[in-house]
Parts: C-alpha cells; structure tokens; sequence
C-alpha cells in the first residue's frame, strides 16, 4: 500500500490524463485492457466490497522491500497443477488488481484540485529563479568593474601598514618573552635576600604575562617553570614560618605573612604555623634531652637517638636532673614567647587594617579580609590552649622519668620552683591552672615529701636524744623571717623573681608579666647561681667575742651543726655503735662559757634551742614547698603539726611525766592536754620498739609512719639539788617549746590561707588542741622541780615534834618556820643562780613560786592534820607561825595573793567550829583529804565535840569520800 502512496506522491506534478499513462513497467503495475476495463465498469461499484477485496490482498505486495512477484506466485503453485484452480485463483487475482486500480483512480481523481494548486506555485517559482539570475549576472559585471577601476597601490599602502603594526607588537611580546626568560635569576636573588613578597609578586606578573603570550610554543614551558618556581618559593616560605617558632623576628614574620597575602593562603599559613609550634615543641624537647643524655653516657652510641621521649626521659641521671630540666624549660619558654609575640603582631596589624579599611571607606575585598582576620584570630586563641598542652605533657613526661624521692631538699625545691615559674607562665600565657602539671608534681612532691619527712622525723628524734638542753644565744630581735627558710614570706612576689631583681614601683602599680619583663630578652628559667650565698643570717648573739677569735669560731663551729640535718647526724651519732662521739669542743667548756655568756643576755631575748630552731627552719622549707605547690598544703601541715606533736611529746617525756602528779588532785594536767598527748602517742609514737628489740616484728603501713619515743640524754642531769634539779634544761625545753608554740601561731594566717576549705577544720582543731597546750606543760614540769626544791618530809618531821596541846598564848614562833624559811630562802639563791645561766621569764618564775608555795602550804595543812592533841592555844600558835611564815614569806616573792593561803587559814578556823557548821563545812570544803576532815573532827572531840556529834560527823566525811572510791 505505501508503495501505492508513494507512487502517487510522485505522480502528484503531473496532469491526470498523464499520470495514468506514466506508470513505469519498474512498479510491476500494468493498465488493464479494454476488456478488463468494460468489465470493470460492469461491475457493480460497492464500496464495501471493494474494500474487502482489497483487505484479501496478502501483505507481502504491501510491503515497501521490492521482490518478484512473478517468481513468488510461481512458487506457491502446487505440485500438481490444476487448470480449474488455476483460473479460478488467476480471476481472483484480476478482481484484487481491478480493486487497487479503482481505488488508485479515485484517489488520483480526489487530488486533483490540490494538483492544479500546487503546479501554479511551481510555475510562480521558476519566474522568480529567472529574475534572480539576471540581478546576480549584474552584481557580477559591477563588481569585475569596480575591481578593474580601484588603485591597487592604495590597498597595497593599507595592507603593509597592517602588516608593520603587526611586527611592532610581535617585537614587544618578544622582549616580554625575553624578560620572562631572565627571571628566574631575579628569583633565585630574591629568595636568597628572604624578600618573599617581592619574588612571589614578581613570580604572580610573569605567570600573569605568560597567560597572555599562552599562544607562543615557548611560553608553555616558561609557564610550567614559572609554577615549579612558585612551589619551591612556598616551601621555602613554610621553612621561613617554621623558624618563627623559636626566635621570634618581626621584620621577617612581616615579609612571611606578606608572601602568603600575596598567595592567598591566610589560613593556610596559620594552619601551617601551628603544625610548626607543635613540631618544634617536641624537637626542642627531645633534642636537649637527648643532648644531657648523650653527654652523661659518654659515648657517641646513637642508641639513644632512636629511643622515644618517654623512655628517653628515664635515661637521664639525677646529677643533670635539675640542668637539663632548666634548659627544658627555657627551650619551651622561647618558643611559647615566639607564639605570644606572634599574636602580639597580629593584634597589632588588625587594627591597623580595621583603621585603614575605615579610612579608604572601600568595601571591595573587606568582607573576605575580616573573614581572614576572625579566623587568625580564633585559630591563634585556640591555639593557645594546644600549645600549653603539649607543654605539659612533655613536661609531665619528663617529671616522671627519674624518682626524686632521693633528692636534696634544695634540689627538690628547685624542681619545685621551676614548675611553679612555668605553671605561672601556663596562667600568663593562656589562663590555664595547669592541671596536668599540678598532679604530676604534686604526686612526685607527695612521694618525696613523705620519704623526707620521714628521715626528718629520725633526725628530729635524734636531736632530741642528744639535746643537752643549752641555750642557743640568739639576738634580742630575733624573728624567724631572718632565717633563709623564711625569706619567701617577706614579700609577696613571684617566685621566678628574686628580691634584688623586683622593679621600684609604687604598690599600687601592677606588676609585669613574665612574657612583657622578658619580652626583650632574658629568661625566667636562668638558674640563679648561688643565691643563697649572698644572702647572710644576722640571728645570734655576738656574747662578748668579737675581739676572741679562736673562741668566737669556736662557738661558730658548735652553732652552725644546727643548720645542715646531715652534718648533725654524723656529728651526733655513730650509725654503727650508736655512740656519741667525743667533739673537739667540748660540751662542758660550752656550758662552762655559756653561764658567762648568758649573763650578757638581754631580757627579752627568745629562749630556744638548736633543735629547735632546727625544727623552726623545718618549718620554713616545708612552707616552701607548700607556697609553691598549694595542692599538697594538706599534707605539709599535717606533717608539719606531727613535727610539733613530737617535740611536745619529747618534752613531756623528758621533763613532766610523773605518775605521782595525777594522785595530788591539783589539777596539773588539764584534761585537752591529756588527751593531745593521748593522741600524739597513739598515732606518731611507735611503742612497740621498745618491747621488741630484736625487730621481728612485722612493720606495717602504720608503723612506717610512727617514730620511737625520745630518750633524755645521759649528759642531761635532773637529780642535781643544787642545779635546782635541770631547772635550767626544764626552763629551756619548755620555754623553747612555748617559742615554738608562739611561732606557729604566727604562722597561722599563713597557713590558713593556703588550706584548701575542707581540710581548715583539721587546721584549727591542731591549733585549739595542741599548739595552745604547749604553755599548760609549764605546770607539770615546773611542778616537779617544785617537789623536790624544798624538803617538805622534814618540815612534816618538825611540825610532829612541835606540843600543840599548851595551855597558853605563846609569843613566839616555831622552829619549822625558820627552817621552811631557810628552804625558800636557798630556793630563791638557786633560782638566781640558774638565772644566771638562763633567763627565767616572769610567768615561769611565778610558777615556780607558786607551786613551791601551794606545795609549803598544804605540807602545813597535812603537818597540823597529824597533830593529836591540840588546844585552842595551840590553835592559836597555829596562827602565829602561819602569819609569820606569810610575813617572812611575802619579802622573797612578789606573788599576790599568796597561793591556798586561805586553805590554810580556813582549816585553822575550821577548829573553833560548832557542830552544826561544823558539818556544813565539812560538806562545803571538799579540797581537804578524808585524813585532814577526819583529824579535825578528832582534835575538836572533848573541846567543844561530843562523841555523838563525833560519829555524825565522821559519817559526813564517810558520805564525801565513798564517791572518791
């Protein structure tokens, strides 16, 4: 059927009488004949049958493949052939062609019009095509004529000039090319003279003026040596950034962050420099680490080399400890003083942008540049926190690679005051506490603190074992802030900054930092070479000897044991023997020069020992380490107060104990100091040395922190009468004790101001407990001096021998005043005597009395409780010898009033007593013993008491005394 369409589509141009005689044979369509077409014409036209006929026609003439339809039909012709089957199939074939030709016919017939139409446009077009062809066959003759008649020589003028400015810009792009070809030695200049932003501005035009000549073959490979070069210029500008990291240059690090403007790489630079400050950190430390390793070894052995920080930390020895720590810390301090003046150059040149940026007024690139600022400004502040970071970690590293628990005091506070000078600079240099280096140091001071104090413990003990109890003469005016271990309490400052270095300036101005004190050099890490030897203690008495000098060095040499614990011990005892050696000097020509020096001594001059201001300088350096390491002020006081504890108890031991004294009922020992000395020998006194000699016992945690109990010296004597027995070692114990007492709570608002909030309350629980019981030891002490001063036995001796029992008023006094007289009279000779080997304060003095009075007093009491018989004379002779001993009494001591002298008296009165008031009395005056009671009732029966009245009474004192047992 298409081909039947599209042989119409070709016909379509052509009249239709012609269309129907112009079917070529090639279309295998032929005309039908005459005949056929009569037969056509008979046939009835049905459109629907037609249209049948022609759906019966096989597809294959349908389709648009040409083929043989001849040989196709032939082929399909049975094997045996048929005439009647021939013809009928040959009749239905004609019948489907006269349906095609019928139905092309209409077709033809029905396009007519359009035909006719279309032809006339076709006709209307070759019209138009010829007048075309005319008008072009004009243009062209024109054209050959305006050719032949325009000058070629003007055109040929035109052309050559073109042609000249052509060669004038080839000859400038070739000097261009020229001067491109020479730069990279202009480069290589300008990277040597470090002017990176000149050789990068320089790089960015040639590269600028090479995209324009891109066009030329040589250029291509200038362009990739121009971008070659501009790489290396960048990573010899990163090597430029990264020597920032330890000296800090402002002109150079103006021309790097110039160079990396020009880049556009902003914040590409700041990433890179803090890759920088955190490499350059950790080589700085491992590389002077390893240095002081590599020497202490002697040896060119790179073992070391390939060892990691932390192991390499453990290598070094503890004698290059403290150096190499110092060089540690002076290495990280240039390189965080190169990041603080970093951002110091950065905060500069911001405000000067901000301030440029406002005075141009120009918008154009503002946004981006702010942006860059805020990011450089915020990677710098973050950084901040980085660095000090790594400087810790390393630092901490460090710390705990060598175990300082074997460590000199001083060295150990050296180590102390270096971490303290850099927690200062973590707190100056980003706001940081330091956590990291806070716990590793206070772990290593805890560690070392303990050993120390432990061996400080041993020494304490051993001091006090050997102690002759001697004045140590010190200067009226001494105060401990003289001594070296008290030189950091006389001005707050820092600890990097010694006193002679500290600017003059006014208190109210502010105090540099580290970073701006040495911002222009120096550094705060410089070990300070003997600086203790400058300074000098001006505390003891010079006593007469300037113009002495073998005696005053002699005397030097004795004194200055005190101030080195080592020198002491080897001094003091032998470790093997445990003898005590014999000195050069020695201690009874001390004492012996001591009574005369003593008697120079000005009043108010403090009494103390050697070992007690041993003790005293103890103190000092353990408020040291606790100044510069606030995170272990705990520990240091409680050590600090078990340092007291066992000097207290020492003192006790040596010169109050006495189990008689508790049986007096007078109170000597108030109930706090009972129970303070209760607890220190629960938990500082190991008593169980003592009863196991041989040590097999098991030593526990506990026990390795208690002490034995102190031994008085064999040298110390206290039975001497004439020595007052050891008043003057009594006085100087315990008035060095209450000293030592009046120290520490100078000390206490220093203290107090260390202490974490949570420990205070063990703090003032020391202060109320034990330190305000070193003044109550006075009595006991004293009290047993007292005891032995007068002989009271023989007072009581005389008084039995005396008649009480007389029958009248007698005038004059007894023999036992006399002789209780005498006794005070030789107490008062001894007391001045001692007093002119040591100075007996006032209220030491007036205890003396009173107890010596109080004890005279109530002997008297207890002499007239063992009188059988007396008579109301007798009572009155009882009177007369107790005024008159008050009267003798009172031109020796300036006591007032005098101590139970109304004990005495009222037991004297108690005699004329009726019954009834008797008892009352009896039950009002609990002081006197059931013995004195008892022998008051006994005297009184026949006077003025019946047996009665006796027994009553007897019962009273019965009633009293049975809650006493």
């Amino acid at each position: 059927m298409q081909k039947i369409k599209s042989l119409m589509a070709r016909q379509g141009l052509k009249s239709p009488q012609d269309s129907l005689s112009d079917l070529s044979p090639i279309e295998n369509l032929r005309l039908p004949s005459k005949e056929e077409s009569r037969e056509l014409r008979e046939q009835p036209i049905d459109p629907q049958a037609q249209q049948e006929i022609i759906n019966s026609i096989e597809d294959v003439y349908f389709s648009t493949d040409s083929f043989d339809i001849v040989k196709y039909e032939m082929e399909k012709l049975p094997p045996v052939l048929s005439l009647q089957e021939l013809e009928a199939y040959r009749d239905k074939l004609k019948q489907q062609q006269a349906a095609v030709s019928k139905k092309v016919a209409d077709l033809i017939l029905e396009k007519q019009p359009a035909y006719v139409k279309e032809l006339e446009r076709v006709t209307s077009l070759q019209t138009g095509l010829q007048l075309a062809t005319v008008i072009c066959s004009n243009g062209r003759r024109h054209l050959n004529i305006a050719k032949e008649g325009f000058t070629q020589a003007s055109l040929g003028l035109l052309a050559n000039q073109r042609k000249r400015q052509l060669l004038v810009g080839l000859l400038k792009s070739l000097r261009t090319i020229k001067t491109l070809q020479r730069t990279d030695v202009r480069l290589s200049e300008m990277l040597e003279e470090e002017d990176y932003p000149g050789a990068i501005q320089l790089c960015l035009e040639c590269q600028q003026a090479a995209s324009t000549f891109r066009h030329y073959s040589c250029i291509s490979e200038l362009d990739s040596k121009l971008q070659d070069t501009l790489e290396q210029i960048e990573e010899q500008l990163d090597v430029a950034l990264s020597k920032i990291c330890k000296n800090f240059d402002v002109a150079h690090y103006t021309k790097v962050q110039q160079a990396y403007r020009l880049l556009g790489k902003t914040q590409t630079a700041m990433d890179q420099l803090h890759m920088h400050f955190t490499q350059a950190i950790h080589n700085t430390v491992f590389q002077v680490v390893l240095g002081y390793v590599e020497l202490c070894a002697g040896n060119t052995d790179t073992k070391f080399q390939k060892l990691q920080y932390k192991d390499l930390c453990t290598h070094v020895t503890v004698d290059s400890y403290i150096p190499c720590l110092a060089d540690l810390c002076k290495a990280l301090w240039e390189v965080m003083l190169s990041y603080y003046r970093t951002m110091e150059w950065h905060e500069a040149h911001d405000s000067e942008d901000t301030t440029r940026v406002a005075e141009g007024g120009g918008m154009a690139g503002s946004e981006e540049s702010n942006f860059d600022r805020n990011y450089v400004k915020k990677k710098l502040e973050h950084g901040l926190s980085r660095i000090w970071q790594d400087v810790q970690l390393k630092v901490k590293t460090y710390l705990f690679g060598t175990d300082m628990s074997t460590f000199k005091y001083d060295d150990f506070i050296f180590v102390l005051d270096i971490i303290s000078r850099l927690m200062q600079v973590g707190e100056e240099f980003c706001g940081s506490k330091s956590e990291v280096l806070q716990e590793s140091i206070r772990k290593q001071s805890i560690n070392y603190f303990k050993n120390y104090h432990r061996t400080r413990l041993d020494e304490l003990r051993m001091f006090l074992e050997n102690e002759t109890w001697e004045l140590c003469p010190v200067k009226s005016s001494f105060s401990i802030l003289q001594l070296h271990e008290f030189k950091f309490m006389e001005q707050s400052r820092s600890p990097s900054v010694s006193p002679s270095k500290q600017p003059a300036s006014s208190a109210s101005s502010v105090a540099p930092t580290l970073f701006e004190q040495y911002c222009s050099g120096g550094n705060p890490f410089e070990i300070q070479a003997n600086s203790k030897d400058e300074e000098t203690e001006d505390v003891l008495a010079s006593n007469g000897y300037e113009s002495d000098e073998p005696e005053k060095s002699a005397y030097q040499d004795y004194d200055s044991d005190s101030d080195v614990p080592e020198e002491l011990k080897r001094d003091y005892v032998d470790e093997q023997t445990g003898d005590v050696p014999v000195k050069s000097v020695s201690r009874e020509t001390l004492r012996s020069r001591k009574k005369s020096d003593y008697s120079l001594n000005k009043v108010n001059a403090p009494i103390l020992t050697n070992t007690t201001l041993n003790v005293i300088r103890l103190v000092g350096k353990y408020m040291q380490m606790m100044s510069m390491l606030k995170p272990i002020a705990f520990d240091v006081v409680h050590f600090m107060s078990q340092l007291f504890d066992y000097y207290l108890y020492a003192v006790y031991t040596f010169f109050g104990r006495n189990d008689s004294l508790e049986s007096t009922g007078l109170g000597l020992s108030s109930s706090r100091l009972r129970t303070t000395l209760n607890r220190i020998q629960e938990s500082l006194i190991d008593l169980e040395v003592s009863t196991d000699p041989t040590g097999t016992l098991t030593v526990g945690e506990e026990r390795k922190e208690k002490v034995p109990s102190p031994h008085l010296s064999h040298l110390v004597v206290l039975t001497s009468g004439d020595t007052l027995y050891g008043l003057a070692e009594r006085v100087v114990a315990t008035e060095s004790l209450v000293f030592l007492a009046e120290q520490f709570e100078f000390l206490q608002p220093h203290l107090d101001a260390v202490m974490p909030a949570v420990k205070k309350p063990f703090l003032q629980q020391f202060y109320s407990q034990t330190v305000s019981t070193a003044s109550e030891l006075r009595k006991p002490i004293y009290w047993i001096v007292a005891g032995k001063a007068i002989d009271y036995e023989q007072m009581l001796l005389l008084m039995a021998s005396v008649k009480w029992d007389v029958k009248e008023i007698m005038s004059q006094h007894n023999v036992y005043v006399d002789t209780l007289l005498k006794e005070f009279e030789q107490f008062n000779r001894r007391l001045t005597e001692v007093s002119k080997r040591v100075r007996i304060p006032l209220p030491v003095s007036n205890i003396l009395w009173e107890h010596c009075i109080r004890l005279a007093n109530r002997t008297i009491v207890e002499g007239y409780a063992n009188v059988k018989k007396c008579s109301n004379e007798g009572r009155a002779l009882m009177q007369l010898d107790f005024q008159q001993f008050l009267m003798k009494l009172e031109k020796l001591t300036d006591i007032r009033p005098i101590p139970d002298k109304e004990f005495v008296e009222t037991y004297i009165k108690a005699y004329y007593l009726t019954e009834n008031d008797m008892e009352r009395w009896i039950k009002e005056h609990r002081e006197y013993s059931s013995k004195q009671l008892t022998n008051l009732v006994n005297v009184c029966l026949g006077s003025h008491i019946n047996k009665k009245a006796r027994q009553k009474l007897l019962a009273a004192i019965d009633d009293i005394d049975r809650p006493k047992r």
